[in-house]
């Protein structure tokens, strides 16, 4: 299966990939399903059930709103978030919505968003059914849908890695494994980075995977200055108090790189659990990573430039290709070392390959970085992406700094390669208890609330 970086670094809005980013491409699929079929004016009334985590921690991320604003033809990438409250408050009030921005229909969010908490479906924990009615509540249409992380979202008849349709795209240097992508960087004498970008241009010419990857920064970019200007507490009832703005007035050049970094991971993941705009990376719930580790490269390292920019979004891709492929990056199918785990590993290997390391380097600071996020599990308080995450982000943010650094001084061999790490990950998450995948049933999510 081919995956582009830009499958893996896609702008949306907070606070979840898979809860809010996945259910709102899910919902816009349907309202275009309908329309493909020329039953849109027939539909009277739409229902949209949440399965999963989606049900049981679907409020925490936002998914209802998500529903609603897909289900009227928005998109994650365009939607925005300054309006999103006020047209879903609209819709609860009048009872009325634009089904894909054109047919009004009757929804009543108490009768047709139903969230099912302790009921699934059977492919992934993160899944969605839609059906449309007509006159009389004749069923016109019913679909399947699941999220299956960082925005990825198929239908019920998708097979393949993580059930994701394959992308049949012929690719200059395929690779599933890590020990297939070293071994195309032996036989290419090409870095990692190179080898991405050489299979980007299957799908776009060079200046363009440039430039749209320099755009992917400066969301990224921006991102971080609204954190670090936003003030006050996060929505969501835990009256969590932003810390980035404060943090960033008491900063100075001449602090530790590794307070900005903390920083700059802060600011991202506040701005994630406010609703705003920020890169997936590879999820929302994991959004800061790699934009702190970016951060610090462009900022502490002599010589950074935007061609280094471009270089470690593809080598950190390469790695996200290899868990997306072999693993997964969804909390609520392997914990949060799927998602935090992946980012920071991906971030790790972005920094070595800027730094000058070699294919072997970099596939050593992946593994570090993963090794030490395995069995992480996501248990966020009261369903929200704030607590642990927030903090998570930078922590990780720290570590894969740390984990490119220990690389650096090696050179390339060690003794746990980053293919057995990913294969431990999924393992690890398939024994982890349900409780532990993002619902908000075990963990901290209990034991604070408890105390």
């Amino acid at each position: 299966m081919a995956i582009s970086v830009f499958d893996l670094f896609s702008v949306g809005i907070g606070p979840s990939s898979s809860h809010t980013v996945g259910p709102m491409r899910a919902a816009k699929r349907f309202a275009w399903r309908l329309r493909n079929a020329g039953r849109l004016p027939q539909v009277k009334r739409i229902k949209a059930e949440l399965f999963g985590s989606l049900g049981a921690t679907g409020h925490g991320h936002g998914s209802p709103k998500a529903v609603l604003l897909g289900l009227e033809g928005h998109s994650p990438e365009t939607v925005d978030p300054a309006a999103v409250a006020d047209r879903v408050a609209d819709i609860g009030e009048t009872g009325r919505l634009l089904l894909d921005g054109v047919h009004e229909i009757g929804f009543a969010v108490d009768r047709d968003l139903v969230m099912h908490r302790r009921r699934s479906l059977p492919l992934h924990p993160n899944g969605m059914r839609f059906t449309a009615f007509g006159a009389e509540d004749t069923e016109l249409d019913t679909a399947v849908f699941y999220s299956v992380g960082g925005g990825f979202v198929v239908d019920e008849e998708a097979t393949g890695a993580d059930r994701i349709k394959p992308d049949e795209t012929v690719v200059k240097f395929p690779f599933r494994t890590g020990a297939e992508l070293l071994a195309r960087t032996a036989e290419s004498r090409l870095s990692i980075s190179d080898i991405m970008l050489a299979n980007e241009l299957s799908w776009r010419d060079e200046d363009t995977v440039r430039k749209e990857l320099l755009d992917i920064w400066r969301v990224m970019r921006e991102c971080v200055d609204n954190g670090c200007r936003n003030t006050g507490e996060l929505p969501g009832g835990l009256k969590v108090r932003r810390r980035a703005a404060e943090l960033a007035a008491s900063l100075t050049e001449r602090d530790d790189p590794l307070e900005w970094v903390t920083l700059f991971a802060l600011a991202v993941n506040e701005e994630n659990a406010a609703g705003g705009r920020v890169v997936t990376a590879p999820t929302n719930g994991a959004a800061g990573i790699v934009p702190a580790v970016l951060h610090y490269y462009v900022r502490f390292v002599p010589g950074a430039d935007d061609n280094g920019v471009v270089r470690f979004l593809l080598a950190a891709a390469a790695v996200g290709v290899l868990f997306k492929e072999n693993a997964s990056i969804s909390g609520a199918e392997v914990g949060c070392q799927g998602e935090v785990g992946s980012a920071c590993s991906m971030a790790a290997a972005g920094l070595a390959e800027v730094l000058g390391g070699t294919p072997s380097q970099v596939e050593n600071a992946a593994e570090i970085a993963m090794e030490h996020n395995l069995g992480l599990t996501c248990d966020p308080i009261g369903g929200l992406v704030q607590i642990p995450c927030i903090e998570r982000n930078a922590v990780a943010s720290v570590k894969a700094i740390t984990a490119a650094r220990m690389a650096m001084r090696g050179d390339g061999s060690h003794f746990v390669s980053l293919d057995k790490v990913i294969k431990t990950m999924r393992e690890t998450g398939r024994d982890m208890k349900v409780k532990y995948k993002e619902t908000a049933r075990g963990g901290l999510a209990v034991n604070v609330i408890e105390c």
